[in-house]
């Protein structure tokens, strides 16, 4: 695979005649609609001829709802080790509560496809967000402890599940030691089973980094306690917050170059978003909220406007400006320029592997520069 950036006077017939390669492969390859016109400064993944065959070994986990389309968790599967299906929930008693939606084509779907389907365990309250109380009142407590034990080992025998995710946000500093104790009792109960268990880390680049994101998760603990850890590196631009890159290669170096010295690096899998966000300008924070949208939404925006793609040398990650209805935009996405730089990451660390913030809307390329780089466990 070739990444190319497009240039002023392109075309798709273009530059397959520049390559030698065919038009229909560019087509989709990228997944470009008809009539396929291109945007200045889009990165194009291109199938050329010599290609070494990847050695690298991979784990490669992506998350997904129970509402996501057939089609495109068939699609997806094949790119797959492990899919966790998100999310299970659970009362102060200890009672697992089971998505609203029926999980069970998911599962049923990775099973044939050769891929690992996860439980995600999260704790979600009334709300819809994460709860601390929750958390607080089943780690500290035996008794519900052991009920949420009990009720996910069946869960999982019953539902064909091979493992469990556990997602736990907004930990209290005070229950630090608790949760890290919590997973290793969780691990320590289903890995008679042969169940693996993992645990999601907030990105952090130092042992004392305030927020309550931060101080309730001790990587040295939770990485001796899991058998793998994901680091979830993305989200540092988010809807509430002002327009920059989701996952900029800068920060993220920052929380791995952390991580390797505090959990195996055997154990740790990136976390790679699968997404961008749409911002209004000017951005006022309180008040401002940038929509969610997919990385070929992003392109489309850029050809529909006109505007050329710009790419951030620091963050190494795509944006653009565009006007709509008298309003400025700002958008940031990741495209294969992106996803290369994350995925050299594993090498250059020594990392198990790494794990998708979601796989809810297919993007071809990454799958497709994946597949050429790493040898998929």
């Amino acid at each position: 695979m070739e990444i190319y950036v497009v240039k002023k006077g392109d075309t798709v017939d273009s530059i397959a005649d520049s390559y030698g390669i065919s038009v229909p492969s560019i087509i989709f390859n990228n997944q470009l609609i008809y009539p396929y016109p291109l945007a200045i400064g889009q990165a194009l993944l291109l199938s050329t001829e010599g290609a070494n065959a990847p050695t690298y070994p991979a784990f490669v986990n992506g998350y997904a709802y129970p509402f996501i389309e057939q089609n495109t968790l068939d699609e997806t599967l094949p790119f797959l080790s492990s899919l966790s299906v998100f999310s299970y929930g659970f009362t102060t008693d200890g009672e697992l509560i089971p998505p609203a939606l029926n999980d069970a084509f998911m599962i049923r779907s990775a099973l044939s496809a050769g891929v690992r389907p996860i439980l995600t365990l999260t704790p979600f309250g009334a709300d819809g967000n994460f709860n601390n109380f929750l958390i607080t009142s089943v780690i500290n407590s035996n008794e519900a402890k052991n009920n949420l034990l009990s009720a996910l080992l069946a869960t999982l025998q019953e539902k064909g599940f091979q493992g469990v995710d556990i997602d736990f946000e907004y930990i209290l500093p005070q229950d630090r030691i608790a949760f890290a104790d919590f997973v290793a009792d969780v691990r320590n109960f289903l890995s008679p089973y042969g169940y693996h268990v993992s645990v999601a880390l907030a990105p952090k680049t130092s042992d004392n980094q305030a927020g309550l994101l931060y101080e309730g998760k001790d990587y040295s603990l939770l990485g001796q306690a899991a058998d793998s850890a994901l680091l979830m590196t993305y989200e540092w631009g988010y809807t509430y917050g002002p327009p920059m890159a989701v996952a900029p290669i800068n920060q993220v170096r920052q929380v791995v170059d952390y991580a390797v010295t505090r959990i195996a690096p055997s154990k740790i899998d990136l976390g790679i978003p699968n997404y961008g966000y749409d911002w209004t300008l000017p951005y006022i924070r309180g008040n401002s909220k940038a929509k969610t949208i997919s990385n070929l939404e992003a392109v489309q925006l850029a050809i529909d406007a006109g505007v050329p793609i710009q790419f951030d040398e620091t963050a190494m990650s795509p944006f653009f400006q565009y006007e709509k209805d008298g309003q400025l935009h700002e958008v940031w996405f990741e495209d294969v320029r992106s996803y290369k730089e994350k995925f050299s990451l594993l090498p250059l660390y020594s990392l198990r592997g790494m794990g998708y913030w979601q796989i809810m809307r297919f993007f071809r390329p990454n799958w497709l520069l994946l597949e050429s780089t790493f040898v998929i466990q």
